[in-house]
């Protein structure tokens, strides 16, 4: 499923207009990214958690070389899915 299966999804089950729930769409996703970009969590129940994991520099090698290097910080998004979401 992607993006606009599910938005036509969202539009059956609500009765609104294909391109009305391709903006809720949108706009769900827009604001699940601004909290995780903030280093908030987003939580929906029943389905997960989005959430800012922070990776801290770390030793790497090049598998080509054979060289050892840092790796940079960073921070990424993750998900942990809900108990209900785990046992399907």
């Amino acid at each position: 499923m992607n993006k606009s299966d599910l938005a036509k999804a969202v539009a059956e089950k609500t009765g609104l207009s294909r391109a009305q729930a391709g903006e809720a769409v949108d706009s769900a996703i827009e604001a699940i990214v601004g909290s995780v970009k903030g280093n908030d969590s987003v939580q929906i129940a029943g389905f997960g958690t989005f959430y800012a994991k922070h990776r801290e520099a770390r030793e790497v090698r090049n598998p080509r070389t054979g060289e050892t290097m840092m790796s940079k910080a960073r921070t990424q998004a993750a998900f942990r899915p809900a108990a209900a979401l785990k046992d399907i």
